[in-house]
């Protein structure tokens, strides 16, 4: 070892698993590494359904991906766009994910305007649970049409 100790020799080991040795992942691996998606069969899955595109294009799960590349990943309503700054085929913990990538400003904005107006649109309903005497009455009123 050198005279390195050995949690300082650790943390070399994962710096260069992350980086170095990488020149290029498959995207599923990547966006799975990179906690898009909580298991590598999602992520194939929703770059099979064309959720996550590479640099503006349809691509299959065993693309490899370069650093500088840009992604386009939808989840649910919202969209990232994000540029790769490092590769790695391991799944950290969050903090070393977020390392990983560079969402753009206009994504966030995006993103956060939207979550805005979602927010804004929610409606809750009244009814909750099961109806109550009153409410079977009243539901079988309109069923049979004696409302008046």
């Amino acid at each position: 070892m050198s005279g390195l100790c050995p949690a300082s020799a650790l943390e070399m080991k994962k710096e260069a698993e992350v980086t170095a040795g990488h020149d290029k992942t498959r995207i599923d691996k990547w966006l799975w590494a990179a906690r898009f998606f909580k298991t590598r069969a999602l992520a194939v899955a929703e770059v099979e359904n064309g959720r996550a595109l590479v640099n503006g294009a349809r691509v299959k799960p065993a693309k490899s991906l370069a650093v500088g590349d840009m992604l386009s990943i939808r989840l649910g309503p919202y969209t990232f766009e994000v540029e790769v700054l490092a590769l790695s085929g391991r799944r950290g913990p969050p903090a070393e994910a977020q390392k990983l990538y560079r969402e753009t400003e206009e994504s966030r904005q995006r993103r956060t305007a939207l979550a805005d107006e979602r927010r804004a649109q929610q409606q809750y309903s009244v009814l909750r649970g099961r109806p109550t005497k009153k409410d079977r009455r009243d539901i079988e009123k309109l069923k049979t049409g004696k409302v008046w």
